[in-house]
């Protein structure tokens, strides 16, 4: 594991997790920068080497060490992805290897930590199946604990000829993981058994057939849910009780403009820290939707669709005041920088934009 540091600056520090593969990428790891809070401008410090496709990352939200997948079908000439566990120190530029697991299958392509932070929660695509990992007082992590395997299959007969599990991320009240298997359309709950590090089968939601749910992301209440499937570009909206672990299905709308016909595969979907405000990025359409949030009712309102700066924009994020947007966008190569408005949830571009090769996932730390 190693690093190459540039001076560093001040400011939030910001993850990139990219594809070092295929042979065209140049990338070479995880990229980290810092982005000035009051202007948005990111500036680069470093880049961790030596890991192979880290797609997708988690910051621990207690020690801020930093998890990363390794989404390939081997790892460490077993079958099979992983996951690497990276200490990242106080001190600006020092990052260092931990260890590395198994992450209980192929392809890993997500990977959350639970709010306790004692247990990371994988989703493999290829094998179709969840995993959860302990996470160690010293930050290392133990081999799965707990692995499920999903089963069946859905109507597009190339994407869903079997389970492809997209994400798994806890649910706000600490007591439910949430799984979107994009191959079988549905979203599958666990109840998380946190002394036992065992996740329980615990019902499952159906989506429309051919939907291929991806992300999913809770609003800051609690109370409403919405998901994003990659197959057919909608965007569901649910009422959520953290009690039982039930969702209800409020609403289904397009993140595409009225009229637009074209391919499409939406990829990412983040909330404003205040709730007012939903955005989903859309490859093809190369755009980040723009919505709002009614805090009664959770029912959306589509305001606007806003070119991403690039092509195939994947993942984005928003910084935790709320003020600006990272787009990653793959196949540019490029990270934009927008700002947001706080009242109308309006994006306008900043003006800075850095390069990165192939970026796909960003984490404020």
């Amino acid at each position: 594991m190693s690093s190459q540091s540039s001076e560093n600056g001040k400011g939030l520090r910001v993850f990139v997790g990219t594809y070092t593969e295929p042979e065209q990428s140049a990338s070479e790891g995880v990229y980290v920068y810092h982005m000035d809070p009051s202007s948005g401008k990111l500036t680069y410090d470093t880049v961790i080497q030596d890991l192979i496709n880290p797609s997708y990352l988690a910051v621990h939200p207690q020690t801020g060490n930093l998890y990363v997948v390794h989404e390939k079908g081997t790892f460490q000439g077993n079958h099979g992805g992983g996951v690497i566990a990276l200490s990242v120190h106080a001190d600006p530029g020092r990052i260092s290897l931990l260890n590395k697991q198994s992450s209980g299958g192929e392809d890993p392509c997500y990977i959350s930590i639970e709010r306790t932070g004692h247990y990371a929660l994988v989703a493999n695509y290829i094998s179709g199946c969840v995993a959860m990992l302990p996470i160690y007082p010293d930050g290392m992590l133990g081999a799965p604990s707990s692995i499920c395997q999903h089963a069946g299959s859905s109507i597009h007969p190339e994407r869903q000829d079997s389970p492809y599990a997209h994400c798994i991320l806890p649910d706000p009240s600490n007591q439910f993981a949430v799984a979107l298997d994009l191959g079988i359309d549905k979203l599958r709950i666990y109840r998380m058994d946190l002394d036992a590090g065992q996740l329980q089968e615990h019902g499952d939601v159906p989506v429309a057939p051919g939907s291929g749910p991806r992300h999913l992301a809770f609003h800051p209440n609690g109370r409403y849910a919405y998901v994003v499937c990659e197959l057919n570009s909608t965007l569901i909206g649910f009422g959520y009780i953290a009690e039982s672990g039930t969702f209800e299905e409020i609403q289904s709308v397009r993140t595409l403009p009225q009229g637009y016909e074209g391919q499409n595969l939406p990829a990412d979907i983040h909330i404003t820290p205040n709730g007012k405000f939903l955005y989903v990025s859309n490859r093809k359409h190369e755009s980040i939707a723009i919505f709002s949030i009614d805090a009664d009712t959770g029912q959306l309102t589509v305001h606007d669709h806003i070119p991403s700066g690039g092509r195939e924009p994947r993942g984005f994020a928003i910084d935790p005041g709320g003020k600006y947007m990272l787009v990653a966008n793959q196949n540019s190569n490029n990270i934009v920088t927008f700002l947001i408005d706080p009242a109308k949830g309006q994006l306008s571009r900043t003006g800075d934009e850095v390069e990165v090769p192939m970026p796909v996932c960003i984490k404020f730390a």
